[in-house]
């Protein structure tokens, strides 16, 4: 109780190569840099909203030449004033060059909190993709533990059914030169056949379930299904965590990731309704410039050439046609959508971590029963085998009792498997141990 989650949660099934696999997958896999790219794009934007919280300066400088028609001249007395720079192109045109230079100020005091809103929403948006990404990082790692647990799973099925199979061809065998002798009847020899092909349709979906794991396995970690991987596991070598942790129910608030985004969504919708009451009330607009004009660029700030300007503007809207009530009413319903929806996660949260432990808790319980009957059923087929060598029972009678064990191993490997599940699921349901990752 209380324990904490480490990240690499997965190290406690003991087996090397599934470590591997996994650090091979954060490392290969597209989806986490795409999570990563995301949460960056959103943090660039919050810092870019944060730059209307000071004054933009700009400078420019601005040169023209301009031929001035002869008829207008007289018309023009700023470069007739100035005839240093005049070019007489003609009896009647005129060409003159003007400069300006400046550099202007524009400033939107925050009076109102619009901006800082503003701020706050994108800010509350970035904390929402951090935490899909870290839940990127849970349900990545989960997903390849899974796949390694199932094809382990499958290839101890795989070799069960072949011992299956095996048995019932030596059977096959047996019963054939048994019938061309006279000592049993065709319909033995057609059961027979029927119960070794129903044993070799058992094969053929299993293959198929491990060629599928194998290349979900090579997606997960960023490969294409060509790739060759080191990538078969085995139940035996996998290790059942005997300590799993667990948490107080408030605790779980702050270590699911899912969670802790739909909290940042509600933020992110707060924010959203103060901007839209802020885009509502007056805007404050500071205008400032101060610079120079000449016709040559050496008198820009001589005698004459010096200029500058100070303008403020309040404008407040009086009249839209209700948009902008309306837009504050759908941020205020978007609010409460957001708390609905929170709600809701929060539920499939504690659902989630309880369905597990009810989990742990059953199938523990047909993990020993699944191995209590495979030992009987060892057991029984032992006995039916002494019991064919010293003429006691036929042959299908042995390979009755064959059957059934090897149906009895295919059952407990199962429930192995579903164990195995339970726990990884369990450090899922938890939240993974993001918090605790170096990175």
């Amino acid at each position: 109780m209380g324990r904490d989650i480490p990240f690499a949660w997965w190290e406690a099934f003991g087996s090397p190569k599934l470590n591997a696999l996994v650090r091979k997958a954060l490392a290969n896999n597209p989806t986490l840099p795409a999570a990563q790219a995301a949460l960056k794009q959103a943090e660039e934007q919050v810092a870019a909203q944060r730059g209307y919280f000071y004054p933009t300066i700009t400078p420019d400088l601005n040169a023209t030449r301009q031929q001035v028609a002869g008829n207008q001249s007289s018309n023009f007395p700023g470069p007739q004033a100035n005839g240093q720079n005049l070019t007489a192109t003609s009896p009647h045109h005129l060409i003159y060059t003007f400069y300006t230079a400046q550099i202007a100020l524009s400033y939107s005091p925050d009076v109102f909190g619009l901006n800082r809103r503003e701020v706050e929403s994108l800010r509350a948006q970035a904390h929402t993709l951090r935490y899909q990404m870290e839940a990127t990082y849970i349900t990545l790692t989960s997903n390849v533990v899974a796949a390694a647990i199932q094809e382990a799973s499958l290839q101890s099925q795989i070799k069960a059914t072949n011992a299956f199979i095996e048995t019932n061809e030596q059977a096959m065998a047996i019963l054939r030169a048994q019938f061309r002798e006279g000592y049993v009847m065709r319909l033995d020899v057609a059961s027979q056949e029927a119960a070794l092909a129903q044993a070799k349709a058992l094969l053929p979906p299993l293959q198929k379930q491990l060629e599928q794991t194998h290349d979900l396995i090579r997606a997960l970690v960023g490969g294409m299904p060509s790739d060759d991987l080191d990538m078969t596991f085995d139940l035996d070598q996998l290790s059942l965590p005997r300590e799993l942790p667990l948490s107080l129910p408030a605790k779980l608030i702050d270590q699911r990731p899912d969670v802790r985004a739909a909290e940042e969504q509600i933020h992110a919708a707060s924010a959203a309704v103060g901007v839209a009451i802020a885009s509502r009330l007056p805007v404050l607009n500071i205008t400032a410039a101060d610079g120079g004009a000449a016709t040559q660029v050496s008198q820009l700030f001589g005698p004459g050439g010096p200029w500058w300007t100070v303008a403020g503007d309040l404008s407040v809207p009086l009249f839209d046609g209700g948009t902008l009530l309306h837009r504050q009413r759908a941020a205020e319903q978007a609010l409460v959508q957001a708390r609905a929806q929170y709600r809701s996660t929060l539920i499939t949260a504690y659902q989630n971590v309880a369905d597990t432990l009810h989990a742990i808790q059953s199938d523990a319980e047909s993990l020993k029963a699944t191995a209590d009957a495979e030992t009987a059923t060892r057991i029984q087929r032992d006995v039916t085998k002494a019991q064919y060598d010293a003429g006691y029972v036929n042959y299908q009678t042995l390979l009755a009792a064959e059957g059934a064990y090897q149906q009895a191993i295919v059952t407990r490997l199962q429930a192995q498997t579903n164990r195995y599940g339970d726990a990884a699921a369990l450090f899922q349901a938890l939240g993974g141990g993001w918090w605790n990752r170096l990175d």
